[in-house]
């Protein structure tokens, strides 16, 4: 491209939605499809579309995604020009934490201008898609548009959890709302803006601020309709909000297809990612997977089927895994079936525990409206004793221990266990 793009990453939500996998790292660094993170999609976007300066707006418990990004060297963004930066709030006169998308980028004008671009491509850090961005940059050039935005049909049925626009014959959005109650349309915003620098810098001066506006799409994206040249592109591609804990389940499990939604394989556009040195993957005696996405360094003693299995894990003689999702290092003892579940880092299950069964699809009591299809979540570092059943939609929180059971053996559908170390110390370290 003639013109320079730049890009600003918003990776600084809590992403509450998914509950206990985001308590204790922030959603774009949550694993996705076994060996990536959530932010390697967009990442990889970017360098695969030519962009190579690029900021990373951080804010919720920023470690684990900054020992991920490091200086970007799997994305060849670690660069004497441009390259990735990351940049934290920081405490000045009266301004201090985010307070929203536009907020947050108004708040790094300073880093904005002085990448000295003719475009700032706004993007969320935590959406799972492959697209080349310099065909939507192109589609802005020709409209001569001072903003687009990426927009993509969904169902009517959740067409309410984002923001929805209706466009005329030339594409120019005539009306936008923010998440409506009964929307007009099934356009949704993909929460991706290329504007016009100059023209960004001067609408976030004039309508943000201490006092301010604060977000894109409840905000400022309202008040610019019908006032200045505001375009949609249009996309049809794979992409996919894994916001919720249900849509976060399906697009790793879907991705075991025949027929994925998504080509990882892909040469030509590859997702780049910070890859540990682990061995290849081990299958011993009966060991097997079927459908399923392995990553290096896993040992497969058991069956494994229609999951997605991340680095390190160990799946023992006789452990059946089905339609699941487990995270790096977790062990999965002699004898034990996993259905359904989404099972976090460094966890250990023990011998002959089956973990997804029964017709009890009661919700879980403390998070009814997270957990309710009959999924079960197990949060990092847990230890499940030898011979417990857990039925369905039932939390199992991070750290706890085999004496957190209190001897039960059965844990009955919509149930949480805590570990007694929630709330110290030993909660926040991880």
């Amino acid at each position: 491209m003639a013109k320079k793009t730049i890009a600003l990453i918003l990776a600084g939500g809590a992403g509450t939605r998914l509950d206990i996998l985001s308590k204790h790292r922030a959603k774009p660094a949550v694993p996705f499809a076994g060996k990536y993170r959530i932010i390697d999609f967009v990442l990889s976007n970017c360098v695969n579309s030519g962009i190579y300066t690029t900021g990373i707006l951080t804010q919720y418990l920023p470690r684990s995604l900054s020992d991920h990004v490091g200086i970007g060297r799997p994305w060849d963004l670690d660069r004497g020009r441009g390259g990735l930066t990351m940049l934290p709030p920081y405490q000045r006169g009266e301004t201090g934490w985010y307070k929203g998308t536009a907020n947050a980028v108004y708040q790094n004008l300073s880093y904005v201008v002085d990448q000295n671009s003719d475009y700032v491509l706004v993007l969320a850090g935590d959406h799972i898609y492959k697209m080349n961005y310099r065909y939507m940059i192109l589609e802005h050039e020709k409209n001569n548009a001072d903003v687009t935005i990426a927009v993509k049909e969904v169902d009517y049925s959740i067409a309410h959890n984002f923001g929805i626009l209706s466009v005329n014959d030339k594409n120019e959005i005539v009306d936008f709302e923010e998440k409506p109650q009964n929307p007009k349309s099934n356009l949704a915003s993909m929460g991706i803006y290329i504007f016009n620098t100059e023209f960004l810098k001067n609408i976030l001066i004039e309508n943000c601020g201490p006092q301010g506006d604060s977000d894109f799409g409840n905000d400022i994206i309202p008040k610019l309709i019908g006032k200045s040249n505001v375009y949609a592109y249009k996309f049809d591609g794979y992409w996919r909000d894994v916001g919720t804990l249900d849509e976060y389940w399906k697009s790793n499990i879907e991705l075991t297809l025949e027929n994925a939604p998504a080509d990882l394989h892909e040469e030509n556009f590859k997702i780049y990612t910070k890859s540990e040195s682990l061995p290849p993957v081990k299958f011993r005696n009966a060991g097997s997977a079927k459908d399923s996405l392995v990553s290096n360094g896993c040992t497969i003693k058991g069956v494994v089927e229609n999951s997605v299995i991340s680095p390190g894990v160990v799946i023992e003689d006789g452990a059946v895994v089905k339609n699941s999702v487990i995270f790096n290092d977790t062990i999965i003892k002699k004898g034990s079936v996993i259905d359904r579940a989404i099972i976090d880092k460094k966890v250990v299950v023990g011998e002959n525990c089956i973990i997804g069964v029964g017709r009890d699809y009661t919700p879980n009591k403390e998070e009814p409206e997270k957990l309710f299809s009959g999924l079960n979540l197990i949060a990092k570092f847990a230890h499940i004793p030898s011979s417990v059943i857990i039925e369905r939609n039932c939390r199992i929180m991070s750290r706890v221990s085999e004496s957190d059971f209190k001897g039960r053996k059965h844990i009955s559908s919509g149930e949480t266990v805590h570990s007694d170390k929630e709330g110290g110390v030993f909660d926040i370290i991880h």
